[in-house]
């Protein structure tokens, strides 16, 4: 297997996000899975996705012409696009110095089949490669209840930056230098 690391260049590729995105949203899986592999929360749509590509491009990993996994790149100028992710930019504009430039990961996911491959590690190493030197920081946040996640997270150095109460869950912002 072969796996490269670039931004998106087609809609075809943007395609495949959306199709890998559906696979993985917590309300397509089950509690079982859920709990083994983790989940995504957020749910886009093409025009956003393809919107947020043409000011920052999201990164994928690809297998021949295959998605294998991707990491969204969510300006702050989309800030208030997506509904369920308001509050998390209201509370990295509370946790974060205001002259810090920071880029969202707006979501980050790896096909089952490529999983436990150092990919998801690949993802966010060219995420801060491409994003750098314009952005100090790349700024998440994970459902608590992801522990799958959040251990990733944690494991190639994303620090806590605060929890908090949304959406009837709770939220841990995180933050990578």
């Amino acid at each position: 297997m072969d796996i490269r690391f670039c931004t998106v260049t087609t809609e075809d590729e943007l395609e495949q996000i959306l199709a890998l995105q559906q696979a993985n949203l917590l309300t397509n899986i089950s509690p079982e899975e859920k709990e083994k592999e983790g989940f995504i929360t957020v749910e886009h749509n093409f025009n956003i996705l393809n919107q947020m590509n043409e000011v920052c491009p999201h990164i994928i990993a690809k297998d021949g012409d295959t998605v294998a996994g991707y990491a969204l790149c969510m300006h702050p100028m989309f800030a208030d696009k997506i509904e369920i992710l308001k509050p998390m930019f209201k509370e990295i504009d509370a946790a974060v110095p205001k002259d810090e430039k920071y880029i969202a990961m707006g979501q980050i996911c790896v096909d089952k089949n490529y999983r436990n491959q150092g990919i998801f590690r690949r993802l966010y190493n060219a995420m801060k490669a491409n994003v750098q030197p314009e952005f100090d920081s790349i700024i998440t946040e994970v459902d608590a209840k992801n522990t799958r996640s959040l251990q990733a997270h944690y494991a190639i150095g994303f620090k806590e930056l605060k929890t908090y109460f949304s959406d009837d869950r709770d939220w841990v912002l995180i933050s990578l230098r």
